[in-house]
């Protein structure tokens, strides 16, 4: 999508920390992060939410949890713990319409991410 934060990033016109990369998935660090380690996971493929995921798109988002786990054990944070979210709509307060797991830890978390 044209305006869209994030495919800019996926296509290189807007930079951003690149931890991991393959043909499905792209994860970077948040700008704003809640946490010591705070990775945002995101489809390559523009999907402006978990509402517009289809029976077809299985395979992506497995990856986006995938891709999460094998963050967690490089960021050293497995086996202390960490936090998966995916924000959707604006009650839930997705702010960017592309879907995006955030991967959060690094230190203990209260129930609203924050650390304590």
């Amino acid at each position: 999508m044209k305006d869209c934060l994030f495919c800019k990033i996926i296509n290189g016109d807007i930079s951003a920390e690149i931890l991991y990369k393959d043909d499905l998935v792209i994860a970077f660090t948040d700008t704003h992060p809640l946490a010591p380690v705070h990775i945002l996971v995101i489809p390559k493929e523009h999907i402006a939410s978990l509402n517009d995921v289809t029976d077809s798109q299985g395979d992506v988002m497995g990856a986006l949890i995938v891709v999460a786990k094998k963050l967690a054990q490089e960021q050293d944070i497995a086996q202390s713990g960490y936090k998966l979210l995916i924000r959707t709509g604006d009650d839930g307060g997705q702010e960017v319409q592309h879907i995006h797991l955030h991967l959060i830890g690094g230190a203990p978390l209260t129930e609203n991410i924050h650390p304590v």
